[in-house]
């Protein structure tokens, strides 16, 4: 299963976002508020079994489901 894919299920199904494009600011489209935004922190610690820090957790890396998938490709090559 590609990170992207999981990543995809995990937003539409928790926010109620189905058809959000992979690069649509989560935040700006309302789709993810401060409180949603750790839910997915906390989804990816889980899931992918990486730890974000507290200065990885930003709009580059997590404002839109591509970014989130590019930070989770990038931690998991580490």
């Amino acid at each position: 299963m590609l990170a992207r894919d999981a990543i995809r299920r995990f937003v539409t199904a928790t926010f109620c976002a189905p058809g959000v494009a992979d690069d649509a600011s989560l935040v700006g489209c309302g789709v993810v508020d401060s409180t949603g935004v750790l839910e997915v922190v906390a989804f990816l610690e889980q899931t992918f079994g990486v730890a974000i820090d507290d200065d990885e957790i930003v709009p580059e890396n997590l404002d839109s489901i591509a970014r989130i998938a590019a930070l989770i490709e990038r931690k998991l090559l580490a």
